[in-house]
């Protein structure tokens, strides 16, 4: 059980993350320690930067799952499974906009999201033009220093399960601390990280169930 992996919050093993030295790995070779494209802000509005991997909140190359397809006017398709956050802003997509951390599973075409250019630079927004669920297979959820992650060209949250992303980037500060003092946070080769089974535990008991997405209460889902 995890607030960010346990319920939905992965991406599948064929999803892309550009690395420091300017190429792009597939999520199922990404390895903690690596340096991925990411917002340097925990809230997606941040210039880019590269943010390090301390860990994987859920990592399974075999697990299949249904995952949304979010697809925008730039060209770019992002799939993430129903509890995952992502930074979406309403209204005109050519503006500044404000953004929110969302559901995939609550995302809605119109909406924008946050498409990049490269290190430095700062995100745009993209349209979303059409959402599909299709089954894919492997879920990796990979936790960076920022709480954020470009995949497939898109700034998305690292968390997931709970409704607000500042909650959750703050209730992992303490694994991003023990990650500082010693490297390794006890990484694992497959399954749910030991930190995020804890959080969930304890956010089930302490938060109002109305901050969960649905699936999270699901004793058999990520």
């Amino acid at each position: 059980h995890s607030v960010a992996a346990k319920t939905g919050g992965c991406f599948p093993a064929s999803a892309l993350v550009t690395v420091e030295d300017g190429s792009v790995k597939t999520m199922d070779s990404l390895q903690p320690g690596d340096k991925v494209l990411a917002s340097s802000k925990s809230d997606g509005s941040g210039p880019l930067v590269y943010s390090e991997v301390i860990a994987f909140l859920d990592r399974d190359p075999s697990a299949k799952k249904q995952f949304y397809v979010i697809e925008t006017d730039s060209g770019a398709k992002l799939s993430l499974t129903a509890a995952h956050l992502l930074f979406v802003s309403e209204g005109n997509c050519s503006g500044p906009g404000e953004l929110k951390s969302v559901f995939a599973s609550d995302v809605l075409p119109g909406q924008c999201v946050v498409s990049t250019r490269g290190a430095g630079q700062q995100g745009h927004l993209s349209r979303v033009i059409r959402i599909q669920i299709q089954e894919d297979k492997g879920v990796f959820a990979p936790l960076t220093r920022h709480g954020t992650v470009v995949v497939n060209g898109v700034v998305s949250s690292c968390y997931a399960a709970v409704d607000q992303q500042w909650l959750a980037h703050w209730a992992f500060g303490p694994l991003r601390v023990l990650y500082s003092w010693g490297g390794t946070v006890g990484h694992q080769a497959v399954g749910i990280h030991w930190y995020s089974s804890l959080l969930h535990w304890v956010g089930t008991r302490v938060l109002d169930p109305t901050h969960f997405h649905p699936w999270s209460m699901m004793d058999n889902d990520r």
